[in-house]
């Protein structure tokens, strides 16, 4: 089977438009069916079975968790891969987001440590790996920020000549 891989990019909970920790509210709800929907379609419609993400908090541990949901209710050959910027990215994270992460990275298929330790630059190179392993990009973006780890990420895809599948956290 040929491995068609997608990755994602987006914010952390601070730039959603909405209270990223009420996830009960009818935007949150939308953003995760909306994400699901479309990992679903890549993989029926596409062929997509190989996915990857940084798994940080907001974007990444929802598109994660959601890939793992989707590999062990439904198709069992995708795959995912956390592709972490460093060992110690959850160093400041709370509890219980630390307890998210150490549940997706047991669950993921592959992890990848692009850096030992944090450098100012590790999460670029992150996402340039993400990237240039990638078929497809998947961008969450808030259009009202233009700069920063999604935005970079997003403009670096386009000058690679990645297809990229944008949703405007805007939108919902």
């Amino acid at each position: 089977m040929e491995k068609k891989v997608c990755c994602v990019t987006g914010h952390r909970p601070k730039d959603f438009l909405w209270n990223y920790k009420r996830t009960f509210c009818s935007k949150h709800q939308e953003y995760l069916e909306s994400m699901s929907c479309f990992i679903d379609l890549y993989i029926r419609k596409f062929g997509y079975n190989y996915f990857i993400c940084g798994g940080a908090i907001g974007v990444d541990t929802d598109f994660a968790e959601i890939v793992i949901g989707l590999r062990d209710r439904v198709y069992d050959h995708i795959k995912l891969e956390i592709a972490a910027p460093c060992r110690d990215q959850d160093k400041k994270w709370s509890k219980k987001d630390k307890a998210v992460y150490k549940n997706i990275l047991e669950k993921a298929d592959k992890v990848t440590y692009i850096s030992e330790r944090y450098s100012p630059d590790c999460m670029f190179k992150r996402n340039k790996y993400m990237v240039d392993s990638s078929d497809i990009v998947f961008a969450f973006w808030n259009k009202n920020i233009k700069k920063g780890g999604t935005f970079n990420t997003i403009l670096y895809a386009r000058r690679q000549n990645k297809p990229l599948e944008l949703f405007l956290l805007n939108d919902y």
